[in-house]
């Protein structure tokens, strides 16, 4: 296969669903694979501490570590034990769907598992980020239109 006829593949890929795409033949075998699956890492915060947000520091290179300072969403919060839900690939968080456009979600809010909770733009690709589980949403992560990494907390939630 030539460079032209895997670009080609490659682009077929990444504008569909598909994650994994394997081919195998008698002289040779691709495999593309796109995405996987969120961590989800639960932390149990001090209750006497306020954090501040993430938003205002810049990203580190180790994302999981990094979710260990997610904001609480108020003081009555703080005491409770929630798991975030991490950004699958790199790109910009968005909010809402437009710029005048409400937020999909808001703190507080409990969500149905599949509802979409966000945008991750990469490369001009609008990638909608769902909820996994029915959940409550104790806080947003991101501001709106900033840069995410792979593994960034984006959200704060209960699993209900």
């Amino acid at each position: 296969m030539d460079i032209k006829d895997l670009k080609l593949l490659i682009k077929l890929v990444t504008e569909t669903d598909i994650t994994e795409f394997e081919m195998d033949n008698s002289d040779e075998k691709i495999i593309i694979k796109r995405g996987h699956k969120p961590e989800y890492i639960t932390l149990a915060a001090p209750a006497a501490q306020q954090y501040a947000h993430p938003g205002y520091q810049a990203a580190p290179a180790a994302a999981p570590v990094a979710i260990a300072s997610a904001p609480a969403a108020s003081p009555a919060q703080a005491a409770e034990v929630g798991d975030t839900l991490n950004s699958p690939i790199v790109g910009t968080f968005y909010e809402a769907p437009g710029p005048e456009a409400a937020p999909y979600v808001t703190v507080g809010q409990v969500v149905e598992k599949g509802q979409v909770l966000c945008i991750v733009e990469a490369m001009k690709l609008m990638n909608e980020i769902e909820a996994e589980c029915k959940c409550k949403i104790l806080s947003v992560c991101k501001d709106n239109a900033q840069a995410v990494e792979f593994g960034d907390a984006l959200f704060v939630i209960q699993k209900l």
